[in-house]
């Protein structure tokens, strides 16, 4: 239809009757969203949302479009006590000193309820050391209390998770909106560095960077905890991450300023094609072997697309693609562990598939010599090695070497990639050593500084990547096998039953929904799922009676020494 004299007509536009008053005041459209609008984020004004008493926060506002934070009654329950009474629900943990809990509110209790309920669950059975960053938790909460910019980081690595569970574009809001306080926060931090704060530095950077979704933010924040490490030399022996400092300033890459990348040559790319073959295969062999292992089945089906899209793509010729074609197996490290170890209680089968996940992004890292191993290696070697101990020490009791043949030699694999990447560390870290690269400081605190301005200004720029890796696009175009997902997704997806591991029934509005939560809550119908699945064993197709079962039982607390002669005992606990 033709406009006022003849010209185009005016497009029509939905009004925003609940718009904050910046926007009303300048006259354009609020996008309402919590805690604060995009527009005055974009301008760098606080929101009039976060002094409204019914827009306050997301648990309060009437509106529909609110964060997806998976509310439960018993959740909710729990919640509204530990704020109450300042009692924290989960004292197996260990934090102290507590953060003051009845300052938080409801919505920040939720979100630290969420991680702190997965890490409990490691931590009660024994399987912390299995997973990438659990063990932190206690150290981060503990920072916390005293560090407002680690809560923050804490609550956007917490909500960034909740999104990529719910699908939800307000809880990914909730993510960019902790992170880009928290950046703020760390930035201060830095301007004001003294070793009160050094180990917070330490933790807000390590949980930044795990969120981070492009290659200059990430690479900035590495380069940080580095130049940190090295101002916090004579007293680097007391930090609360003394260990992962002092493995870090050697191993790590000398800097991480190659934005160009590294020239992928026909040679390289014929060797870095070698690289994938024994990992398709040892990848292949254990498909068969899970026909009954539903979830596991498809998150081993997730890694041979991946390797498949790795051979088919073309090499990463950029840093900052590099990044992008690792970023998929990144993320799958943090919560696929706990996912598959809350869903299945002491089953070696899970432990055969964790292993192959973490023995990839081992067996990977000469291919992104750009990244490096701080991106995924380093991190993945821990738990990989605590796997194969806890293999190696089943194979010692002759009921599991009898049993369970099959199992044993899958494991082959990934302790050979551990083996070889050892050795490589151990190389780069002679030569690190003998070039007297640790006594080295590569930058400044002043330049880290400027390095964060730099990321303050990307992040209230809404034309980049959210902080939020939950809404970061698919690398490669992953479509697992059989895939319902549409390719115009916004969201990293991966494969998920209709049921989840904790018998929670999926709700989504989307086509696909990721992983399901590990904090969720036990529903009847698991309960009675078959008792076989709680112990070490019923693995690669070897079902068996009750007295085959109570072989299978395993508590993963005891030293390997007790294995033997512990294997026939039921473990009521797990």
């Amino acid at each position: 239809m033709a406009g006022p004299g003849g010209g185009p007509s005016r497009r029509s536009h939905t009004k925003s009757r609940k718009g904050c008053k910046t926007c009303k005041r300048r006259h354009i459209r609020c996008d309402e969203s919590f805690p604060q609008c995009r527009n005055c984020t974009k301008h760098q004004v606080r929101c009039d949302y976060q002094d409204s008493p019914h827009s306050a926060s997301p648990e309060r506002s009437s509106s529909p479009r609110q964060p997806n934070l998976l509310w439960t009654p018993e959740i909710e329950s729990t919640v509204e006590l530990w704020r109450q009474t300042g009692n924290f629900p989960f004292t197996e943990l260990s934090v102290f000193p507590q953060p003051q809990w009845q300052t938080y509110s409801k919505t920040e209790l939720r979100l630290i309820h969420h991680l702190s309920s997965i890490a409990n669950e490691m931590f009660r059975r024994g399987t912390s050391k299995l997973t990438v960053w659990p063990e932190y938790l206690p150290k981060f909460l503990s920072l916390a209390a005293s560090h407002p910019f680690v809560k923050h980081s804490i609550l956007a690595f917490s909500a960034s998770h909740l999104a990529w569970i719910s699908t939800s574009p307000e809880t990914r809001n909730l993510a960019f909106h902790y992170g880009s306080v928290a950046l703020k926060g760390l930035h201060e931090a830095i301007g004001n560095f003294s070793r009160a704060n050094s180990d917070a530095v330490v933790a807000s950077s390590l949980l930044l960077s795990w969120q981070a979704t492009d290659w200059k933010g990430w690479a900035s924040l590495m380069s940080g905890i580095k130049t940190v490490s090295y101002a916090m030399q004579s007293w680097r022996h007391e930090s609360l991450f003394a260990d992962y400092l002092g493995d870090y300033a050697v191993n790590t890459a000398p800097s991480f300023s190659n934005a160009a990348g590294t020239l992928v040559t026909q040679e390289t790319r014929h060797e870095h094609l070698s690289m994938l073959q024994p990992i398709n295969s040892s990848l292949q062999r254990m498909r068969p072997y899970l026909a009954n292992y539903d979830q596991e089945s498809k998150w081993i089906d997730q890694l041979v697309n991946y390797v498949d899209r790795l051979r088919s793509s073309s090499p990463p010729q950029t840093a900052d693609e590099q990044f992008s074609q690792m970023y998929a197996l990144r993320k799958w490290l943090f919560w696929v562990p706990v996912t598959l170890l809350s869903a299945r209680k002491g089953d070696v089968n899970v432990l055969v598939v964790l292993a192959h996940f973490y023995a990839v992004a081992l067996a990977l890292e000469p291919m992104f010599p750009d990244i490096g191993a701080p991106f995924c290696a380093d991190m993945a070697l821990p738990p990989l090695e605590e796997i194969l101990r806890i293999i190696t020490a089943l194979q010692v009791s002759q009921n599991y070497s009898q049993a369970f043949p099959a199992a044993f030699s899958m494991a082959d694999f990934p302790r050979q990639v551990a083996s070889n990447f050892q050795s490589r560390r151990d190389w780069t870290r002679q030569q690190a050593e003998q070039l007297h690269l640790a006594q080295q400081s590569p930058r400044g605190l002043d330049i880290l500084g400027l390095d964060l301005e730099d990321q303050i200004a990307d992040y209230n720029n809404y034309g980049r990547p959210s902080l939020s890796p939950a809404f970061a696009p698919s690398p490669m175009g992953f479509a697992h096998r059989g895939s319902l997902s549409s390719a115009g997704s916004p969201f990293l997806e991966v494969p998920r039953s209709s049921i989840d591991g904790y018998g929670f029934p999926v709700v989504s509005t989307f086509s696909t929904t990721p992983v399901g939560s590990p904090a969720t809550p036990l529903l009847g119908g698991f309960m009675h799922e078959p008792e076989s699945m709680y112990g070490w064993g019923s693995a690669f197709g070897y079902p068996g009676g009750e007295q085959q079962q109570q072989q299978q039982q395993f508590r993963l607390e005891q030293p390997p020494a007790d294995v033997k002669g512990k294997g026939k005992g039921r473990d009521d606990a797990a």
